[in-house]
């Protein structure tokens, strides 16, 4: 692992093409690692996006840094005791960037109309089961179920879920909402560059407080070694996702603060259960064979906590007493089971993104060789990360991908519930068997049950193969000393925390 890790540790630093001046006090330029995937925020569910989203447009609930629920656009709520409706009071004072009043008529058409209108939506599998919402004056609304929804003031603040405006979303059509988005966040977009740069300026007539920096500019640099060279050069005022290796140098640096911070999105495989994967031994060998403490050490500064579910440390659903053993000769048993061996190997392709997360291509290719040595012979793709959803909704996720799965609610359902349900498009597990009982856990309105019966799930599915849990995810991030900002535990960094001293 030491080799492995020496091995990647070198790579040229790379300029901006377009530096942008790092100024200080009234603006703040980010190196961010990837774009959005478009500006309408119910479209596609990509964690990385949620930060730059919530810039823009506001939630109906949001969370605090310890990750509690709180008010936003709603002030109260009030779910009913069979989990079929809940009541919502909206604010009275918001307005949209346009100068449209914000009512519960927008609240309606985010959540309900553009899902029944047949808008190309991720929404629709987070509230698919809104059969209506009843609108009783201007700030007043119920959500109807079709059945019990007891996680849904949790996805009113999480991916995906901004009201949008219905009367400029439909005056001007989608397509042209998605030119000129129209929220009632704290900033607004002035100015955007596909895949390069995208700035805000501070929308003056917000409803909550205003942020203290004016103007923010995000850099999109893929490469991490770009950010490096980025942050150390002054052109950006912070960044995030860069390589661990790098952070220990980077302290060093005296106008610079570098962190590593755990998180709770989880590091895991993504598993098919067809091709290569249809057969559990296979499945568990290639769990069995991966050394989890020895990938923290080396590539997290032992930092990333190893997992057996996918299910990060302290969250409601973590089986503490539960752990999946590294036990290589085990691989090499059940792969003698199924006839493999190191002189036959078992065949399979392998995907990973090279710097969307710290260290991420460094680790896959750690683990190809941990998969070699048992007789596990994988063919390693790098893939683009707008890419790996792209593929995952078409079903053509290779049998193993190497992913950071994002939870920033912490709920035991948005880990394996959507992770292994195979009727959602985030799943590239498709076994109808652990289905049933993710169906079951969604409609339980008894939280204890709901808790007790995600866990077993969670174990279950481990057993099966299904989803291959490797550490809890850490996030990098560097920035000037003199720019601070409010630290999330589900990793979130947002522009209208920071500060200059």
């Amino acid at each position: 692992m030491t080799g492995l890790a020496a091995l990647c540790a070198g790579g040229p630093l790379i300029s901006l093409n377009s530096p942008a001046l790092a100024q200080g006090q009234d603006s703040a330029v980010i190196g961010w690692p990837s774009d959005v995937p478009s500006w309408d925020p119910n479209q596609r569910f990509s964690p990385d996006s949620q930060p730059l989203f919530k810039l823009v447009f506001d939630q109906p609930l949001d969370q605090d840094p310890a990750l509690h629920l709180i008010p936003k656009l709603i002030t109260k709520w009030d779910m009913a005791p069979d989990g079929l409706s809940l009541s919502v009071e909206l604010r009275d004072d918001v307005s949209f960037h346009n100068g449209d009043r914000m009512t519960a008529d927008d609240f309606r058409y985010t959540f309900f109309e553009r899902i029944k209108a047949g808008h190309a939506v991720d929404t629709k599998s987070s509230f698919g089961k809104v059969s209506d919402i009843e609108v009783q004056s201007p700030t007043k609304a119920v959500m109807k179920f079709s059945s019990p929804a007891p996680t849904a003031p949790t996805w009113l603040g999480f991916l995906g879920s901004y009201i949008v405006p219905k009367k400029y979303m439909e005056s001007v059509g989608v397509e042209k909402f998605r030119e000129k988005p129209v929220g009632t966040g704290p900033y607004q977009l002035v100015e955007y560059q596909l895949n390069s740069r995208i700035v805000l300026e501070r929308n003056e007539k917000y409803w909550g407080p205003k942020p203290a920096v004016r103007r923010v500019i995000f850099e999109i640099l893929k490469d991490p070694s770009a950010r490096v060279a980025a942050i150390q050069s002054g052109q950006i005022d912070l960044t995030i996702n860069v390589p661990v290796r790098d952070i220990a140098r980077l302290q060093r640096e005296q106008s610079l603060a570098a962190e590593i911070n755990p998180i709770t999105r989880v590091v895991l495989l993504q598993v098919r259960n067809d091709e290569g994967f249809s057969d559990r031994n296979v499945r568990l060998a290639a769990h069995h064979a991966i050394d989890k403490a020895a990938l923290s050490k080396a590539f997290y500064a032992g930092s990333a906590v190893p997992l057996s579910i996918p299910v990060s440390p302290g969250s409601a659903g973590y089986l503490d007493s539960y752990k999946f053993a590294y036990d290589p000769e085990l691989s090499k048993k059940l792969l003698a089971q199924s006839g493999f061996s190191t002189a036959k190997p078992a065949r399979i392709k392998f995907a990973s993104t090279n710097g969307h997360f710290p260290s991420d291509y460094d680790m896959a290719r750690a683990i190809q060789q941990m998969w070699k040595k048992v007789g596990i012979e994988a063919e390693l793709e790098t893939i683009e990360y707008a890419k790996y959803f792209e593929l995952n909704r078409a079903g053509k996720l290779p049998e193993a991908t190497l992913y950071s799965w994002d939870n920033a609610s912490g709920d035991p359902e948005i880990y394996c519930g959507y992770l292994l349900n195979p009727k959602l498009p985030m799943s590239a597990w498709k076994d109808p068997a652990i289905g049933g009982e993710i169906t079951r856990l969604m409609a339980a309105t008894d939280n204890k049950a709901r808790i007790e019966g995600w866990k077993a799930l969670a174990k279950d599915a481990v057993e099966q193969g299904a989803t291959i849990p490797l550490l809890q995810s850490v996030q990098t991030l560097v920035r000037k000393k003199k720019l601070a900002y409010l630290k999330y535990g589900n990793g979130w960094v947002l522009a209208n925390s920071m500060r200059w001293s």
